[in-house]
């Protein structure tokens, strides 16, 4: 098994926001991948918490990574729900109902010798490759589908006919895109942010097949140096430049 990663703040006077982790078992038969991308308060900081991002994601990753790899009797989609009540809980006085209260996209994968489960909520993206050597793109796409219409606003944030993001509602672990396949139809595994996944989806360097050949050759780090050299070279869309943070796993 090979294993890499790479994270970068999309500003180096700010703090990551990411979180990325994986876990293998000592009997070496199987592991878990948690890879979150908080998201960015607005400008003028007002979230009813006293707690920023990196802290929201550090504990929400850290509680998803010993619930995945510790509790194996839970499905990836009960280990998110028992995640989000525990980190809610940790926020003391905070107002969790506030809108844009510390939040994250979720991406969380476990296998075993015989089975692989994946989870993705949010737009950060999963990448399967099988066997014969296809890539298959693990996407929750409401935020995509939603932008074909017009802008996507706060109001359609973790509200019915939006999207959806891990807060402090433990429901929202029934709005994730799940699924399992045979572990022998797998070969690797790739998570991104959608700040790395801009080499495909903001910038059309390659497609998915393309990344995860990137990846799988020269690095996650070598894929987030492709994504700031097209960041310097592009006109400014949103963002000028994101947290990237970039998994690969070679089962």
């Amino acid at each position: 098994m090979r294993i890499a990663l790479a994270a970068q703040p999309g500003d180096p006077g700010r703090p990551n926001e990411d979180f990325v982790s994986v876990a293998l078992p000592a009997s070496g038969a199987g592991g878990a991948l948690v890879l979150l991308d908080g998201v960015t308060p607005p400008p003028d900081g007002v979230t009813g918490c006293v707690h920023d991002v990196p802290w929201f994601t550090a504990r929400l990753g850290a509680t998803l990574l010993e619930l995945l790899a510790g509790h194996r009797e839970l499905t990836l989609g009960q280990c998110l729900t028992e995640a989000v009540s525990r980190t809610a809980a940790a926020h003391g006085g905070c107002d969790l109902t506030h809108r844009r209260t510390p939040q994250a996209t979720v991406v969380l994968a476990r296998w075993d010798e015989e089975l692989l489960e994946h989870l993705v909520l949010s737009d950060s993206v999963l990448l399967v490759e099988s066997a014969d050597g296809s890539v298959t793109a693990v996407r929750d796409d409401r935020i995509e589908r939603l932008a074909r219409l017009g802008p996507v606003t706060d109001d359609q944030r973790n509200a019915e006919g939006g999207f959806f993001t891990a807060a402090s509602d433990p429901s929202v672990a029934d709005r994730a895109v799940t699924g399992r396949l045979a572990r022998r139809d797998a070969r690797a595994l790739a998570a991104l942010t959608d700040g790395a996944a801009r080499w495909v989806e903001v910038f059309g360097e390659g497609d998915w097949a393309a990344c995860c050949g990137l990846l799988a050759k020269e690095g996650p780090d070598a894929l987030i140096e492709r994504v700031r050299e097209a960041e310097r070279g592009a006109p400014p869309r949103g963002k000028r430049h994101d947290d990237a943070t970039a998994v690969y796993v070679e089962l």
